[in-house]
């Protein structure tokens, strides 16, 4: 368990410190987890409502931090090109992240085109349900995006980093909220990018995501 609890917080630590300089990425981060929040409340009485918020609000803020607001050039804190970050990644790298954001915003079309799905739908759907099944549909696409990488990292790295980052991804909006919380206030005094200055404890920049 130890193991576990250490290799969880080296993968937070280098999430943070890797690709969380902008202040505006944070902030939006800060929203995409009260965002994520309210999702998980929704989840177990209203799954539609909950994939819903979850991804056009919670994902899209989120991932439009990393997308427009990120520096992607030489990062001189850790001394790591950004194409050296891309490559150690171990969740959704920006090249994953378009694949899945890509089938997340063309599953609607799918969906209008073929109302069943290949038959996973009702051939006559009623008034109004468009909405409800699109909904499904997103929550299909997170749980299914979740378990591919969790499963993929089994076999490229090993089950352990595979379930480290599993519980990294679920328990990110709760961690986001400590971490970020005070970034908005900074956004507002000019300060576009953290500092990264470096913590008390023992974690150094030989904590790679590997």
């Amino acid at each position: 368990m130890h193991g576990f609890l250490k290799a969880l917080e080296i993968q937070r630590w280098d999430d943070h410190r890797y690709y969380h300089h902008s202040r505006i990425n944070q902030s939006l981060h800060f929203v995409s987890a009260l965002s994520f929040l309210c999702a998980y409340a929704l989840l177990f009485t209203d799954p539609v409502a909950a994939a819903l918020i979850g991804w056009l609000f919670a994902m899209l803020t989120r991932q439009t931090g990393h997308f427009f607001f990120e520096p992607k050039g030489y990062d001189v804190v850790n001394q790591a090109t950004h194409e050296y970050k891309e490559q150690v990644k171990v969740g959704y790298n920006l090249e994953r992240k378009v694949v899945l954001m890509a089938i997340w915003g063309l599953s609607p079309i799918a969906l209008y085109l073929d109302p069943t799905l290949l038959g996973l739908f009702d051939s006559d759907p009623a008034d109004g349900e468009f909405l409800n099944r699109l909904g499904l549909l997103w929550l299909a696409i997170g749980v299914g995006g979740l378990l591919f990488r969790t499963v993929q990292l089994f076999f490229v790295r090993d089950v352990q980093t595979g379930l480290v980052w599993l519980t990294k991804i679920l328990t990110d909006p709760f961690h986001d909220i400590k971490l970020y919380y005070k970034s908005p206030i900074c956004l507002l005094r000019g300060q576009l990018i953290d500092p990264m200055a470096p913590e008390s404890d023992d974690r150094d920049n030989t904590l790679e995501l590997r």
